[in-house]
């Protein structure tokens, strides 16, 4: 999607502005190989867990930043979809909006999004499951992917990175409700919740993202 700020504020531009971090907060180093040997780990049954659409925009509340991780990688493809011939995994759907603080839809805005695979690993030597896109003249943004498997240490997330012009990045993570693991990590943030759903041989999630400023 382009659009008039796309064409000022472009992937460069937004890698230059940088991003905040928690240097209190140190994760294990990922591994750098590719293995499906084993069997995805699935959450606990969602289909007991759903939740209603998330909440109207809170102007009060902006969506808080948590910790970017060691393997953000700049440069990824413009995409709406991760999926690929190989990919293995739960399907998902992730779906939402980017609002100001004053809860009005920010259009071309950019959304970065890098996870593990099903098996809980990172690609760090390509783009797998990595990708960006600008969202539509109202703000929305859709993505298809799989959910993440369990990386060491960590509950299940997606990291993402929201720029749109004159705002700070926000780096953040996703979380997804009715996991096992979610009190026990330490950067987990129930703000963080994405709304979640069976929706036939897939699952559905939403969350809208609220930039300050």
């Amino acid at each position: 999607m382009k659009g008039s700020w796309n064409s000022r504020w472009n992937r460069r531009t937004f890698l230059q502005l940088g991003s905040p971090v928690l240097a209190s907060l140190v994760l294990l180093r990922g591994s750098k190989g590719r293995s499906r040997s084993s069997a995805s780990t699935l959450p606990l049954d969602h289909s007991q867990a759903q939740l209603p659409p998330t909440p109207a925009c809170d102007s009060d509340n902006p969506t808080p930043p948590n910790f970017e991780g060691p393997f953000f990688i700049p440069d990824s493809p413009e995409r709406t979809s991760l999926l690929e011939t190989d990919t293995t995994g739960m399907r998902l759907l992730l779906t939402g909006q980017v609002l100001s603080s004053s809860c009005q839809a920010i259009a071309n805005a950019l959304v970065d999004f890098w996870q593990t695979d099903s098996e809980g690993e990172y690609d760090n030597e390509g783009y797998t499951l990595r990708g960006h896109q600008f969202t539509d003249a109202e703000g929305r943004y859709s993505l298809e992917t799989v959910l993440p498997g369990l990386y060491p240490g960590r509950t299940r997330h997606i990291h993402v990175k929201v720029q749109a012009a004159d705002r700070t990045i926000l780096t953040t993570q996703l979380y997804f409700p009715g996991e096992s693991l979610n009190e026990g990590d330490r950067l987990f943030q129930p703000e963080l919740l994405v709304a979640l759903q069976e929706e036939g041989d897939r699952l559905r999630a939403s969350f809208d993202f609220v930039l300050a400023g």
